[in-house]
């Protein structure tokens, strides 16, 4: 596998351009900024030659992407992707910005659907969004850990040996001319399965959530 994803093409249209020429300024505390970049892209009429030459320059930008999978990615294709998925999680988690607003939490901030009625409501917004934020902090750990435990060389059924099962290789003199010969253990082997069943119930619970929250994986 090889794989080159370069950065977002980012749009340089007359706004950008009036930020530049006037790079004292701040476009957030300073209405002459936005003020020329509208005068540049035509006002409210037609867009000006500029902003036309700007969206012809941007319709011929293309993000850079080359992607070549090889046929041994797609033996075990799982955890191929995993080897991918649990760093971009730790990185998302490392430098998000935000979180989606699915969150339980931010639906009792006073501007949501739910309370946008009632003015008391603002005093918690501090709270709603501090909880929403928490909870897909939440979220984010456990689909990093759900991808831990799918990496290629790690054995997380291994902690559920209470004893290793060990074949009893001896040769045994009454099978000797036998096509057939029974499988002998030294050792049976015990496990915990109900531990182990659990286990394996997070991981299913971790990839159900990676599903519904796909979509939110951005920073």
């Amino acid at each position: 596998m090889r794989i080159h994803i370069g950065k977002y093409v980012n749009f340089i249209g007359p706004y950008q351009i009036a930020e530049k020429i006037l790079f004292w300024l701040n476009r957030y505390e300073d209405d002459r900024v936005n003020e020329l970049g509208r005068w540049l892209a035509g006002g409210d009429g037609e867009d000006s030659l500029l902003m036309k030459f700007c969206l012809w320059v941007e319709s011929k930008r293309k993000r850079k992407v080359k992607i070549h999978i090889d046929n041994y990615d797609v033996w075990s294709m799982d955890s191929t992707l995993a080897l991918i998925i649990l760093p971009m999680l730790k990185q998302l988690k490392e430098t998000k910005h935000g979180a989606p607003c699915s969150m339980r939490g931010f639906d009792q901030a006073s501007n949501s659907s739910a309370q946008h009625c009632f003015d008391f409501y603002e005093k918690e917004d501090d709270i709603a969004f501090e909880y929403g934020q928490t909870e897909w902090s939440n979220i984010m750990d456990e689909l990093i850990w759900t991808f831990e435990q799918l990496q290629p060389d790690y054995d997380w059924e291994n902690q559920y040996t209470i004893t290793k099962a060990e074949l009893d290789l001896t040769d045994y003199p009454e099978d000797e001319g036998k096509d057939m010969i029974p499988v002998r253990w030294k050792t049976e082997g015990e496990y915990d399965w109900e531990g182990m069943k659990k286990h394996n119930n997070r991981i299913q619970e971790g990839l159900e959530l990676f599903g519904k929250y796909f979509t939110s994986l951005w920073d």
